[in-house]
């Protein structure tokens, strides 16, 4: 049917800040949703609490609510605005959540607004899990046993009735938020209480355990006339009983039969149009046992999920894009299909080549944090990786996860211990498909490694294809040895040059030089949805090692923009919103700009928003290929955050040109040594530091510039394994932890200025004048680290002398090394001194806030001044803010029960939120003085 012209306004809810479990993929869906409701002349409000989406930027939606996710914001809005519908199905849970409790105080009937996408019914019936069990038996669909409880007496009653292994399912929490599997009795009291606490309506469904049974998710789109499609069908390479959103997933499924497939959709088919009249998209999980192929329906969200961005991007199906269309009345076969550009939207896509998502931990950041999996999600962001088979994605994934893996093993990080090996094979955590390759590489049968992972043996069969070749190539020594038809079968398995010199123990660049005598290089394949039956019009590709190259290099000049990688503590959604901005900036002066990027939630890796997108690994193999073929004026690497700028040094020693600041002066600003005596020929004061190569020579500095001392590595980003320590046997202590982790990295040892206030101010510098974007004053003294601060702009208790102090600093810095672009420099005020800690020479974590707070596009003047198209004077650019607007961190300690939740110089929170506030009488910002720890859940 044709669009619902009734709808003229649309108010989209967001997911608000970043936590375990609700990421930048719904920054992804809302961003996508607007743009395609305003193609349709509607008009479209948002409100986000957020200020590092993309999806709160004045570009995406007519009008932009950062505020926070309450019933009272809504109602302002309702109020100021007139408002037709809302659209709450892609901001995950908490919008979910926010519609109902809205729905329950009669928001949307009085204000006459309508819900689209979905009903409160059908979240009713998904949400609560009790009408969820009886919905599956009315459809004739076999789930496992359980019963609801909304007490601990009924708790324990269901655990009797049932008998273990049981699982505890909290209704209407997000990322499995206090699930768990419960082997014996003796656990079940305290896991039941923790449970019943976690669920806002104090209800969990007690359920049988089916553990070990393989779980696949498909990806469903629904229109009004009951058209269903399915988009994607992915399967998890870890077994149930780990939280999807922990687990390795492959699309399509590797180990799905036909006949369970088409079982699989006729029940995910009759399952989302049992959901009441609604339109949009859905995700349905299934458990499969392995012995029978018995289904059983695990959970069904009626709204943009996790996995939709997942799909979107391994089948360039554009979801959230289509579901808005959706839910304003059109048909599938009313919708064009994004990437053909001929086709319809009412079709399924094919795929001929492999995905295989990895999820990405932060464990190092939670001290005493329990390391295993389970039903709860623990990671903090994910890879996705494309290749022509499993093991060539499921290596390009190891390679994108910014952990220093060179693939899966092979790369001197294999461990050796068998005990180790099988306990840990046995308790999954995030390394266990490292060790099950260890364990294989040992000679330990498959089938043991089977009974304890419970993977399917499929997976374990692929990967020791991996020790069969390695063991092969282990006979050679030297590259030339290699006969070219082995080196192009390890290559077509996804091996990296770095790995097969590690196996020949000689250097990388040996074996990327023989490789490229022979002819064997990467090349690209185009994502089209439908296996290049039809012609595809979107330029979004992958590499791989086959004979003909799609991605074919335009005459126009070209700039790379290189991505952050995954989400994880210290570097998060904030540089994928520079990200997009720079590629925005790079179109407008006319380059052709490109995206290297491997993030699946993220809007830079969108089908449309670079002219070109390589979805590829942030890894100096991929991006050397990339580099060869397109030859670019230039790389930009000051909006990646540090995963960008580490890979500086490579671009310099290869003669490729750096957008913006040089490799030298961002060098320098990295180097403690250097950089301090800059600032001593600059008359800047500074605290006394050092750097040393080990323990002796740090504790040397340490009683030099006395106790207390800020210990850290060089080169780090979320002030990883950064700690303030008082004496001798703790600098030692946290010196060796360094270098036991970080062997390369020098160790710098600066003097802690206690009681110390910290700011910081974000700059642009075209090499002549100085842009002052934003002074921030945290709320929190020195030794918090930054990402865990309150930060007021612009500063609410610094003197006058003190800001105008640190603005003539930043000047003569930026000035001094060159800058062209971003600076980001942090200062700490004792006695009315002022003291540089450090400088940035990127994109910070604040440079979104600011821009936010302000509403200047900064990112779009940065990225013209680094290009040189423009500088500083041809814009014209006035701070306007009423009041104060404050960065308030958001924490997931709540995943984590055990860990230590104090705050110091290494980064743990996982997001933000932006508060204004219109004077230091507000309650928010007194509070905030007075006690941060409300802050610490979310």
């Amino acid at each position: 049917m044709p669009k619902d012209t009734s709808i003229r306004s649309v108010l989209i809810i967001g997911s608000g800040p970043i936590i375990i479990g609700q990421a930048c993929e719904f920054d992804y869906s809302g961003s996508q949703a607007s743009r395609s409701l305003r193609e349709e002349g509607i008009e479209v409000s948002l409100i986000n609490s957020n200020p590092a989406t993309i999806m709160t930027d004045p570009l995406t939606a007519d009008h932009i609510y950062l505020k926070p996710l309450t019933v009272e914001s809504i109602i302002e809005i309702l109020e100021e605005r007139d408002i037709d519908a809302v659209l709450p199905t892609m901001g995950g849970q908490t919008a979910l959540n926010l519609a109902i409790e809205a729905g329950k105080r009669g928001v949307w009937e009085k204000y006459n607004v309508r819900l689209i996408g979905v009903d409160l019914d059908a979240i009713e019936l998904t949400e609560n899990r009790e009408e969820f069990r009886k919905l599956m038996a009315r459809l004739g669909l076999e789930v496992a046993p359980s019963f609801i409880a909304n007490s601990f007496l009924e708790g324990k009653e269901a655990a009797q009735k049932i008998g273990f292994p049981l699982v505890l399912r909290p209704s209407y929490t997000l990322g499995g938020t206090g699930g768990g599997f419960v082997h014996e009795e003796k656990d079940f009291d305290d896991a039941l209480r923790y449970a019943l606490n976690a669920s806002p309506t104090h209800e969990v469904l007690v359920e049988k355990a089916v553990l070990g049974w393989k779980e696949f998710e498909l990806e469903l789109l629904r229109d009004d006339n009951d058209n269903v499609v399915i988009i994607c069908t992915v399967e998890n390479l870890d077994p149930m009983g780990i939280h999807t959103g922990d687990s390795i997933t492959v699309a399509p499924a590797m180990t799905l039969s036909d006949t369970a497939y088409q079982q699989m959709r006729n029940d995910a088919m009759m399952m989302m149009r049992s959901l009441g009249n609604f339109a949009g998209g859905c995700n349905v999980q299934f458990a499969q046992n392995p012995e029978n192929e018995a289904l059983i329906p695990i959970e069904i969200n009626p709204r943009v999920s996790r996995s939709s961005a997942l799909a979107s991007k391994a089948t360039g199906y554009p979801i959230a894009k289509i579901a808005a269309k959706l839910a304003i009345g059109y048909s599938l076969d009313e919708l064009k299909n994004q990437i053909t550009k001929t086709t319809s939207a009412y079709f399924e896509p094919t795929l001929d080549y492999v995905i295989v998502k990895m999820p990405r931990w932060n464990f190092d950041k939670f001290h005493g944090s329990d390391h295993r999996l389970g039903l709860q999600m623990k990671s903090v962001g994910e890879v996705m990786a494309i290749g022509r088979n499993f093991l060539e994605a499921m290596q390009k994934a190891c390679q994108s996860q910014e952990n220093g893996r060179m693939g899966l093993g092979a790369d001197k990080k294999e461990w050796i211990r068998t005990a180790d090996i099988l306990r840990r094979l046995e308790e999954a955590s995030g390394d266990r498909i490292y060790r099950l390759k260890d364990a294989l590489r040992l000679g330990v049968p498959s089938r043991t490694i089977q009974k304890l992972t419970r993977i399917d043996p499929w997976f374990i069969t692929q990967i020791k294809r991996l020790v069969t070749m390695e063991e092969r190539l282990m006979r050679f020594n030297v590259p030339e040895d290699i006969p070219e038809d082995f080196l192009r079968q390890l290559k077509e398995v996804g091996y990296s040059d770095a790995q097969i010199a590690w196996v020949l123990r000689v250097d990388e660049s040996n074996v990327t030089s023989y490789r490229k005598s022979l002819g064997i290089r990467r090349t690209f394949k185009l994502v089209d949805t439908c296996a290049a039956e039809f012609e595809a019009q979107t330029p979004y590709y992958y590499s791989t090692f086959d004979k003909e190259n799609e991605s074919i290099p335009t005459d126009k000049k070209k700039i790379i923009v290189l991505g952050s990688g995954p989400n994880r503590i210290g570097q998060g959604i904030e540089f994928d919103y520079c990200c997009v901005h720079g590629l925005m900036a790079i179109k407008e002066v006319g380059y052709e700009s490109i995206m290297i990027n491997c993030n699946p939630e993220t809007v830079s890796t969108d089908f449309d928003v670079a002219d070109k997108l390589y979805f590829e690994p942030v890894f100096w193999e991929h991006i050397e290929e990339i580099l060869e073929l397109e030859k670019p004026e230039g790389v930009v690497v000051q909006l990646g955050g540090q995963t960008a700028l580490k890979l500086a040094e490579q671009f310099h020693k290869k003669g490729i040109k750096i957008v913006g600041t040089s490799y030298k002066s961002m060098d320098l600003a990295e180097d403690r040594g250097a950089f301090s005596d800059l600032l001593k020929e600059l008359g800047i004061p500074y605290p006394e530091y050092g750097s040393a190569n080990n323990a002796d020579e740090a504790l040397d500095i340490a009683n030099r510039v006395t106790y207390p001392v800020l210990v850290r590595p060089s080169y780090v980003l979320g002030g990883q394994r950064m700690r303030i320590v008082i004496n001798d046997e703790e600098l030692e202590h946290t010196v060796l932890n360094i270098h036991k982790h970080m062997p390369d990295n020098k160790i710098l040892v600066d003097q802690f200025l206690e009681r110390a206030q910290e700011a910081e101010i974000d700059a642009i510098c075209d090499g002549e004048e100085v842009l002052i974007m934003g002074v921030m004053e945290h709320i929190e003294p020195a030794g918090i680290h930054s990402g865990d601060s309150s930060a007021m702009l612009p500063p609410y208790s610094l003197s006058e002398e003190i800001i105008e102090t640190m603005k003539e600093y930043t000047k003569r810095i930026a000035l001094a090394l060159q800058i062209k672009g971003l600076i980001n420099i942090q200062f700490a005020i004792k006695d009315q001194k002022v003291y540089v800690i450090e400088a940035n020479p990127r994109a910070s974590r604040t440079t979104p806030f600011i821009a936010k707070a302000y509403k200047v596009p900064y990112l779009k003047i940065a990225t013209k001044v680094m290009l040189g198209t423009h500088k500083l004077s041809d814009f014209e650019v006035e701070n306007k803010l009423e009041g104060y607007a404050i960065k308030v961190p958001v924490f997931s300690f709540n995943k984590f029960p055990n860990v230590d939740k104090n705050l110091g110089p290494e980064m743990k929170s996982t997001g933000e939120m932006i508060r204004f506030i219109d004077d230091l009488t507000d309650p928010f910002f007194r509070k905030l003085e007075r006690d941060r720890s409300m802050y610490l859940t979310r």
